[in-house]
């Protein structure tokens, strides 16, 4: 049996979850890889897969464009694809259910059935920074969990994500997030009294919208929002335009703090959200603990 998993990763979460699942596939006998969409095209012949997976992080309750124009390059496939979506937020709140209706008709156009969805939540890179403790225990339930969607997946097993009433026409409506993104990303700039000038930024932009010369940073028009340039700065010198009071620099642990991190203001925030979504993956760990 073999799987790919196509994935883009702003800062990192998507790509973590993505190679757990490889792990996980991998171990239970699938010859199963990931593809980053950065590094490929519309191009890649999956004839001989028996499940195709495509992941991405939820930008403004959508996929992003990179990820939408992947799609909309593909080959179209002569046979069904059995397909699978993996998404990644900072919140778990039901208008994240239906960001894959653009990417789902896209790949269907491809002849690429969807038949499972599947959402983790893992820490923000842009709005506030979640505590390490709360990004640990993201990382565990993601990791509790994805052995079961694995197995769902090996199974044949569906599992669809029930949409929110119009939210392919809302979030239709907040993908003007991709123009917004462009704009916006033209007023980043970089603060040269703090800044080392490694180019970590302009080496590491996914649609190479950061050039450099004679040590002057401009940014341009093609910017994605993915945080990566801000997130991954290792002197936090990069201003993020008109959201900058927004900004998250520095990589988070996911492993639990060694004492007890200070209440912030951000403790109640989606509080009931947070709270479903965990005991929902202890309802279903329980579920399947109890058919083996």
């Amino acid at each position: 049996m073999k799987a790919v998993i196509c994935y883009f990763s702003g800062t990192g979460n998507t790509r973590k979850v993505v190679n757990e699942y490889v792990d996980v596939l991998t171990g239970r006998g699938v010859e199963a890889e990931a593809c980053d969409i950065e590094k490929s095209s519309g191009g890649i012949d999956f004839g001989n897969c028996d499940f195709v997976g495509f992941a991405y992080p939820i930008w403004a309750f959508n996929a992003p464009k990179i990820v939408l124009d992947f799609a909309k390059a593909l080959k179209k496939s002569k046979e069904t694809v059995r397909s699978f979506i993996i998404k990644t937020s900072g919140e778990p709140v039901r208008l994240n259910d239906a960001s894959s209706v653009k990417l789902t008709k896209l790949l269907k156009k491809k002849n690429f059935e969807v038949t499972n969805e599947y959402h983790y939540c893992m820490p923000y890179n842009i709005i506030f920074r979640h505590s390490e403790t709360m990004a640990h225990k993201m990382w565990k339930a993601a990791k509790d969990i994805i052995p079961v969607d694995c197995e769902e997946l090996l199974n044949g097993e569906e599992r669809k994500i029930k949409k929110v009433a119009f939210g392919g026409i809302l979030t239709g409506v907040l993908r003007i997030q991709q123009w917004g993104g462009r704009f916006n990303g033209k007023y980043y700039k970089v603060y040269d009294d703090v800044c080392v000038h490694c180019n970590k930024c302009v080496k590491n932009c996914p649609v190479s919208n950061i050039s450099v010369k004679d040590s002057k940073f401009t940014f341009g028009k093609r910017c994605l929002m993915c945080m990566r340039c801000a997130f991954e700065c290792p002197k936090n010198a990069i201003k993020i335009g008109f959201f900058e009071k927004w900004k998250v620099n520095g990589e988070y642990s996911f492993t639990p703090p060694t004492r007890p991190e200070p209440p912030t203001k951000h403790d109640n925030y989606c509080k009931k959200a947070y709270d479903r979504y965990f005991e929902n993956i202890e309802e279903r760990l329980k579920n399947y603990a109890e058919k083996e």
